[in-house]
């Protein structure tokens, strides 16, 4: 079954963060529907929802890989900001357990200092202000 499956998608696109994305849409707005359900707003909820989920599938199974390529790589674009502000926020996250972070009071750049090292004079390195911090 998986070999036909693999046959049947040989030469399609599949699924890419465009497609994700779609999909987990589609999702939410199927169930924000139910939340709705008996109103204008519930069914028209229950139908963009599925629209959204077909034109996910469409996507995952379309032969026109370039168009596909382009939507995806439009997609990235636009998003770009939104997933470097998350990104950054994992990576502090992650460091918090053997690093504090300061901001300077002058300029607003964030510094790394690491934990354990007791009260400590920290010079930021883009505009050489001082102040002290509790590491």
């Amino acid at each position: 079954m998986r070999e036909k499956f693999m046959r049947f998608m040989q030469g399609r696109y599949g699924i890419d963060n465009y497609s994700k994305f779609l999909l987990v849409l589609g999702l939410v707005v199927v169930f924000l529907s139910s939340i709705f359900a008996g109103k204008t707003v519930g069914t028209f909820c229950y139908l963009l929802g599925w629209v959204l989920i077909i034109y996910c599938y469409f996507r995952m199974f379309s032969r026109n890989v370039t168009k596909r390529y382009a939507e995806n790589q439009t997609y990235l674009a636009k998003t770009y900001k939104i997933r470097c502000f998350f990104q950054k926020q994992k990576n502090l996250w992650k460091q918090r357990k053997a690093y504090h972070i300061y901001k300077c009071p002058s300029c607003g750049q964030k510094i790394r200092i690491p934990k354990g090292k007791g009260k400590i004079e920290v010079r930021c390195p883009k505009c050489s202000t001082t102040f002290i911090k509790k590491s």
